[in-house]
């Protein structure tokens, strides 16, 4: 299975674009193929600045508009700047495909892109006023990790790589205003915190695997967000060098979240002296009532538990790519899936969660259904094909 960008969805009628009409000048066409009996309710698809440019000219894919050719309408598509140099390298657009199904989009050059506030359907940011938090959400989940500065904090100091979850039930984008009322530990009919990720793992977090023990980072020490909506946040977290097992580790982990959709690709690239790490584990924590799932031929990992604030249930899973997996653990207050480490040293797997009350998962078999078809989806990716469109 190979490990790919997660196909997500764009809500009703938000992915359709009103706009003047675009003018006419060079133009490709799009095709995209679904290999597998599965529906995709709405795939994010990802074009490379390469494969556009050999298609039709273009200077700035910031002027890159997409058709769908079966409705006629304006599709919202999102230019990306993959390393922050200024120039952007991908066109990200999320469309719907049913099984095996083909489909077509026209791409024409126009007005460059300016989204409106209503078309954000995921956000991200640096939240330096909470000691230095990264907090990032889409229309259905949210979460944060722990920087620099929490770690000394007098009120109530945490050092932690943990991934925190944040239980959303409203697609509104709700970071900046629950960050400015400081009252999220209480659900006022949106949701809340109610999760405690502590030092555990959390939802997803990850460290160095070595001997039968986990050695993780501490906080984060530097940001880079490198795409913030509407469609796609993309950011990177630095971690300071620490010792695992007498490695000398750093990483740079970058996350990626689309709309639509509840698991987040975690892309970890350790660099160590004096030799790379060969094993890592990405875990959740474990609570006493958990329901747990480990399927190696899958690649999943899955808890569904009681939620005590409220008596709701949370699940959370831990996707990757089964050739990768060699075994399940529990340690420290954590169950972990412990993949092997490529000689890159970059390790990419899939975690996120789903609360019973947001309206998309109301029982364990629902969320269990959404990750079998989570790990169906990245086994078997869109075929997708760009072609200069010729005249007729």
């Amino acid at each position: 299975m190979a490990c790919r960008p997660l196909a997500l969805v764009v809500i009703g009628a938000a992915a359709l674009v009103a706009r003047p009409p675009i003018a006419a000048g060079p133009a490709a066409v799009v095709t995209l193929r679904n290999p597998i009996d599965l529906a995709r309710p709405a795939e994010t698809v990802v074009l490379t600045a390469a494969a556009i440019k050999k298609a039709m000219p273009v200077e700035d894919l910031r002027t890159i508009h997409v058709m769908d050719d079966a409705t006629g309408k304006e599709v919202l598509a999102q230019p990306i700047d993959t390393n922050d140099d200024g120039t952007f390298d991908e066109v990200a657009f999320q469309v719907d495909l049913g099984a095996r199904a083909t489909r077509t989009f026209s791409l024409s050059v126009g007005e460059r892109q300016v989204f409106t506030r209503d078309q954000f359907k995921a956000y991200a940011r640096f939240v330096r006023e909470r000691r230095d938090d990264y907090a990032w959400e889409n229309d259905r989940t949210a979460h944060r990790m722990y920087g620099k500065a929490l770690e000394t904090w007098a009120q109530e100091p945490l050092t932690s790589s943990s991934v925190d979850v944040w239980f959303k039930r409203t697609r509104r984008l709700v970071i900046n205003d629950w960050y400015m009322v400081d009252n999220y530990h209480r659900d006022n009919g949106e949701g809340a915190d109610m999760y405690s990720a502590g030092k555990s793992r959390g939802c997803g977090g990850n460290g160095v695997w070595d001997g039968g023990r986990l050695y993780p980072s501490t906080n984060f020490v530097d940001t880079r967000t490198l795409a913030n909506g509407p469609i796609r946040v993309m950011f990177e977290l630095t971690y300071p060098a620490w010792d695992a097992n007498g490695r000398r580790v750093t990483e740079v982990k970058r996350i990626t979240l689309d709309a639509g959709q509840s698991l987040n690709r975690f892309e970890s690239r350790y660099t160590a002296t004096p030799a790379a790490p060969a094993s890592q584990a990405a875990g959740i924590k474990k609570h006493p009532d958990a329901a747990v799932i480990q399927d190696k031929a899958r690649g999943l990992l899955r808890t569904w538990e009681p939620v005590k604030a409220d008596g709701s249930h949370l699940g959370c899973g831990v996707l990757a790519d089964p050739a990768q997996v060699q075994a399940f653990a529990e340690l420290d207050g954590n169950v972990l899936m412990v993949t092997g480490v490529p000689a890159t040293g970059v390790v990419t797997y899939y975690a996120g969660a789903g609360w019973d009350k947001s309206g998309d998962f109301p029982t364990m078999a629902a969320w269990d259904a959404y990750l079998d078809q989570a790990a169906r989806r990245l086994a078997a990716p869109v075929s997708v094909a760009i072609a200069a469109k010729s005249e007729k």
